[in-house]
C-alpha cells in the first residue's frame, strides 16, 4: 500500500505553530485513491495486501462469498466505521449482499471493547483508539462487527510482539506513549524514509519540555478533517488534544498506526532535530534543530513562520 493511502495528512493554521509544518495538501487526492480502494475492496480484489503485516488472515464463515474491507495506515476508529458504512453500501449495490456488519455496530463494537490488558494501567482513558490495526479483513454477510473489532485487535497484538521497545524504555517512555507516538508519525510522514525522523523530533520537544504544535492532534481532539482549515477558535480550544496549548502527548493515539510507524515511533533516529517542514515537493520534509533556520527554509517554501 502506497505512502499517500496509509497516511492521514495535518493542516496548518493561520498562525504560526510553535513546532511543526505537515502536509494537507494530500487530503484530497488520497481521499479519491481511498474511494477506489473501498470499491476495489468490495469488489474482491486486494488479495495480498495485508499479508505483510498482519501475517496469515483469519478465516471467513463459509456461509457466503468473502467480502473485504481495507483500512489504511493512520484511519482513526470514526474513519474507519465510516468506512464499514461505505462498503456496506457497496456491497449491496454492487454484489446483491446485504452484511450484518453496519457503521453504527462497528461505532458500538468499537465503545464497547477492551485495549490489551497491558496497556491498561498507562492509559489515561479508555479507548482502543491505536489498537484497531489497519489491514485488509475478509468477512461474510454475517459477520458481526464485534468479531471485526476483535480481529483488528488480535492483528495488532500479533504486531505488537515483534516490536523491539528497549530504545524507547531507555528514554522513559511507555509502551502506550510509544503508540500514541506512531499514530503521529502516521499523519506527519509521508516519506517512509522520514518516519524515524519525526519520531525524533517527537522525542526530543517532549524531552526539552516543549510543545508538540502537531496540527493533526487538533483535528483529531475537535473532529475536523484535514479538508477544513484551523481557524484561530480552534487553535485556541481547550482540548486535551491541542499540542499547540499544551505540552506532552496526546491523552490517546490519534489513529491507529501501522507496524512501520509503530516501529519508527519505538526506535527514532538519534539525532537533534527540532522542526521540520514541508518541501516544495509535497513529499519530504526539511529538518533542523534551530528555530531561525526552519524559519527561514519556511519562508523559502511559501510557508508562515
Amino acid at each position: 500500500m502506497t505512502a499517500a493511502v496509509r497516511r492521514l495528512v495535518t493542516g496548518s493554521g493561520p498562525e504560526r505553530s510553535p513546532g511543526l509544518r505537515g502536509a494537507a495538501h494530500a487530503t484530497r487526492w488520497r481521499n479519491a485513491v481511498q474511494r477506489v480502494w473501498v470499491a476495489i475492496a468490495v469488489a474482491g480484489g486486494c488479495a495480498s495486501i495485508a499479508a505483510a503485516d498482519v501475517g496469515a488472515r483469519p478465516a471467513v464463515p463459509r456461509d457466503a462469498a468473502p467480502l473485504r474491507i481495507v483500512f489504511p495506515e493512520g484511519f482513526s476508529a470514526r474513519q474507519m466505521t465510516d468506512r464499514v458504512t461505505a462498503v456496506r453500501r457497496i456491497a449491496i449495490s454492487k454484489r446483491g449482499v446485504a452484511p450484518r456488519l453496519t457503521g453504527r455496530a462497528y461505532a458500538e463494537a468499537v465503545g464497547r471493547a477492551r485495549p490489551p490488558r497491558q496497556f491498561v494501567r498507562q492509559m489515561k482513558r479508555r479507548s482502543v483508539e491505536g489498537f484497531l490495526f489497519p489491514a485488509l479483513y475478509e468477512f461474510s454477510r454475517t459477520t458481526t462487527a464485534s468479531d471485526l473489532v476483535a480481529r483488528q485487535v488480535a492483528a495488532f497484538e500479533q504486531s505488537w510482539r515483534t516490536v523491539e521497545l528497549t530504545a524507547a524504555r531507555a528514554r522513559g517512555r511507555t509502551p502506550y506513549d510509544v503508540l500514541t507516538i506512531a499514530s503521529m508519525v502516521e499523519r506527519e510522514a509521508v516519506a517512509p524514509e522520514e518516519r524515524r525522523l519525526v519520531a525524533a523530533v517527537i522525542y526530543n520537544r517532549l524531552e526539552r519540555d516543549m510543545k508538540l504544535g502537531i496540527d493533526a492532534t487538533i483535528r483529531y481532539g475537535l473532529g475536523i478533517p484535514g479538508t477544513r482549515p484551523l481557524t484561530k477558535t480552534h487553535l485556541a480550544s481547550d482540548s486535551p488534544y491541542n499540542t499547540r496549548r499544551f505540552k506532552g502527548l496526546p491523552p490517546t493515539p490519534i489513529g491507529n498506526p501501522g507496524l512501520a510507524s509503530i516501529q519508527a515511533a519505538a526506535r527514532p533516529a538519534n539525532l537533534d532535530f527540532l522542526y521540520y517542514v514541508r518541501k516544495p515537493d509535497r513529499i519530504h520534509h526539511f529538518f533542523t534543530a534551530d528555530e531561525q533556520e526552519f524559519c527561514e527554509k519556511a519562508r523559502e517554501y511559501g510557508h508562515s513562520c
